[in-house]
């Protein structure tokens, strides 16, 4: 029997930081695909919530083009 102390629950955010973490700095596209997701835009909202959530966890880097994302 499985009591509340051992079970860890991870959100969607956490996992997603947990993936970046794996592949380092890189951008939208390459973290979605990561993640197994077809277009970078469904991990905005994610970034989003991550931002206002959590900032002192994601390092975000302006490029010319693309924003570049690493674990802090």
């Amino acid at each position: 029997m499985i009591t509340k102390e051992k079970l860890v629950f991870r959100t969607w955010e956490v996992i997603c930081l947990e993936k970046l973490a794996e592949i380092g700095k890189s951008s939208a596209k390459k973290w979605s695909e990561a993640l197994g997701m077809n277009h970078p835009n469904s991990l905005a909202k994610v970034i989003k919530r991550i931002t206002n959530s959590m900032p002192e966890r994601l390092l975000i880097t302006k490029g010319s083009r693309a924003s570049y994302y690493e674990v802090a």
